[in-house]
């Protein structure tokens, strides 16, 4: 059974993997459930496990990073540094 998430919801649940990165405790995913509203644990912890495989086949070069434009060729909105921002992104 796939669940649709919205725009509003994955950005919730960007947030509550922030606040609550550091929580060991059995609620750690229903509180992020609780957050993102609307997704049930089972749900919300789905999502995290495929968000962090995308992650590792992207770092293992599997996926293929779109080739976006220099920053100066893009009046200075481009996206030149999305492999910076993937070695920040630091998921447990």
């Amino acid at each position: 059974m796939a669940s649709n998430w919205t725009t509003k919801q994955n950005k919730k649940f960007e947030e509550a993997l922030v606040m609550y990165d550091k929580d060991t405790s059995a609620d750690k995913w229903y509180n992020i459930a609780k957050y993102v509203g609307g997704k049930s644990v089972e749900e919300v912890r789905r999502h995290y496990d495929l968000l962090v495989k995308d992650i590792t086949q992207i770092e293992n070069g599997q996926v293929p990073l779109p080739n976006y434009r220099t920053a100066s060729e893009t009046n200075a909105r481009g996206y030149a540094n999305e492999q910076r921002l993937l070695k920040n992104l630091k998921l447990q």
